[in-house]
């Protein structure tokens, strides 16, 4: 992996681990998750304009079809993460889906992309099983297993979701060169539109999430954009088996944040399962 690639991808790891700890504080449902995708789109209008007026031609149809499969993508992704951030640890459930889509997104590109697949991929996604086995400490005895199943299935279908709208918009960029601002921003405004008939009765909601949380809403419009905009313009120069591992790097960070900021228990193991999945990545990016 090129350097510069490397970097946008760490970039996009840092990134992405510090609105998912802004996402875990204010616990948001439906109306905070649209308030989150029109502020995105008004913050990121002047940057689009930009772009178009570079000369890059827009190919309608595909841009359509691709933005509007990864709309309902992300809105599973963001409810059912939401949902599990609201019942259960950001150290649990952040890995675990962090972990899991490698491992998700790995077949998938060698089923449907036909990238190849190396032995050292194949010890990295044990690593990545070992450490997300260990991460989630279950113990018939304890009597926080609820929460931590909770977690681990929560974590889980959001693997599932971060895999499969990871495929949708790598095919979209590199098969069809649609631009990785352009399909952000086209995800987000059907993202908007879908979830129109769910917030349309929750004006008291709307207006409280928008008193409580404005500055959490602005921080994550800008924050998770760029994330995954950095992460889709890497996949423009490497390939997918490399680039999703690599970005789940990020998964040292939400362990971290979740142990040190909101004071999360078993931190030490998740952190030491962590490094597991950490090492895991790294076999995946030589491969």
């Amino acid at each position: 992996m090129k350097l510069y690639v490397l970097f946008l991808v760490l970039a996009a790891a840092l990134l992405h681990a510090s609105w998912n700890l802004l996402a875990k504080k204010t616990g948001g449902k439906t109306p905070f998750i649209w308030l989150q995708y029109v502020a995105s789109n008004l913050l990121y209008l002047p940057f689009l304009f930009f772009q178009t007026k570079q000369g890059y031609s827009l190919q309608i149809q595909p841009l359509l079809w691709f933005s509007l499969s990864s709309a309902i993508l992300h809105l599973g992704y963001f409810i059912i993460l939401q949902k599990g951030y609201r019942n259960a640890d950001l150290s649990v459930v952040y890995p675990l889906a962090r972990g899991s889509a490698p491992l998700f997104s790995s077949i998938a590109a060698i089923l449907f992309i036909h990238e190849q697949f190396k032995l050292s991929s194949t010890i990295g996604l044990f690593l990545i099983i070992a450490g997300v086995l260990i991460i989630t400490g279950l113990s018939f005895k304890k009597e926080n297993n609820r929460k931590i199943m909770t977690g681990i299935t929560y974590g889980t279908l959001t693997g599932i979701f971060i895999a499969l709208y990871t495929i949708n918009d790598t095919i979209a960029v590199k098969k069809y060169t649609i631009a990785p601002l352009i399909l952000t921003l086209a995800t987000n405004f059907f993202s908007a539109i879908l979830l129109l008939p769910f917030i349309s009765s929750q004006k008291a909601e709307l207006k409280r999430e928008m008193k409580e949380h404005k500055w959490h809403i602005i921080a994550i419009a800008l924050l998770s954009p760029a994330a995954y905009i950095l992460v889709l313009e890497a996949l423009k120069y490497a390939p997918l088996t490399l680039v999703a591992p690599a970005r789940e790097t990020s998964i040292l960070l939400g362990v971290f944040m979740g142990s040190r900021v909101l004071n999360e228990k078993d931190g030490r193991r998740r952190l030491i399962a962590s490094m597991l999945i950490l090492g895991g990545i790294v076999a995946l990016s030589l491969s």
